[in-house]
């Protein structure tokens, strides 16, 4: 497929077609040059970059879904909604077979050095969130390729940014939120009945070092730009990804010191 066509397809949330899947890059060096491609459109027709996204960073559900490694991309201004408050609504209009997530978000105050350790990255972020993010794939059924996901601009398709919290009113250094985040506990429920759970340590052991992962990968992917000041990033599914229906009501209740956030599906 070429470029524009994977954009059309995330515009109108339809699902790629068997032969339009044959024509997908199967490796991830092509996928990740097909998604910048995608990006770089978006850019011209005037959406601006918000930061990233890393999926696949939960460990276990890597045999579900048969991917397994993180991986990487765009999150638009188009796509995040900053909540400010524990309770707000997501619409997924023109999604394609959503499904929620729950998760720990970055906002960066500085760019991260070349090769930076967890300490640095503490010293560069300025606050966290809990958050949700409504993931997508236009691969009926969810059965994909780690490249389809790639090319599928990684599954993006909206994010929810709960209240923030100055990371250093959390910890003193990168070890100890690394520690404290690690720690943290969340049960999934939707409409009252809880569906899933998972712990932070479940993130590549943190969402640090999930954060430490996706600057490795940025600094290795040609072309690939590198996380700015003021981007925000999203770090991981907390627990398998559930489907989404209009009218639904979500709540994920994260352990101190991040607490309960709740989302109402829009369509």
């Amino acid at each position: 497929m070429t470029p524009e066509t994977l954009l059309a397809h995330l515009d109108t949330g339809t699902p790629w077609s068997d032969d339009q899947r044959r024509t997908v890059a199967a490796d991830l060096s092509g996928a990740y040059r097909a998604a910048l491609a995608v990006r770089a459109l978006r850019i011209a027709r005037g959406e601006r970059p918000a930061g990233f996204k890393i999926g696949f960073t939960n460990r276990t559900i890597w045999q579900r879904y048969g991917v397994f490694a993180p991986i990487w991309g765009t999150v638009w201004d188009t796509t995040v909604t900053h909540g400010g408050s524990p309770h707000g609504e997501v619409g997924i209009a023109r999604c394609c077979e959503p499904r929620i997530e729950p998760e720990v978000v970055f906002g960066l105050a500085t760019e991260p050095p070349p090769g930076a350790t967890l300490e640095q990255l503490f010293g560069c972020i300025e606050w966290l969130a809990p958050g949700f993010e409504v993931v997508q794939s236009h691969c009926p059924g969810w059965k994909f390729s780690a490249a389809e996901t790639v090319a599928d601009s990684g599954l993006h398709a909206r994010l929810w940014v709960g209240p923030r919290t100055p990371v250093r009113s959390l910890a003193a250094s990168g070890a100890a939120l690394d520690e404290r985040l690690g720690a943290v506990q969340v049960v999934l429920s939707c409409d009252g009945r809880p569906v899933a759970e998972g712990q932070g340590r479940d993130v590549l052991d943190g969402p640090l070092h999930a954060l430490h992962h996706l600057v490795g990968e940025l600094a290795r992917a040609p072309g690939a730009p590198p996380l700015r000041a003021g981007d925000l990033v999203t770090t991981g599914t907390w627990a398998d990804a559930w489907p989404l229906q209009p009218g639904q009501h979500w709540r994920a209740a994260f352990g101190a010191p991040l607490g309960a956030i709740e989302v109402t599906i829009a369509a």
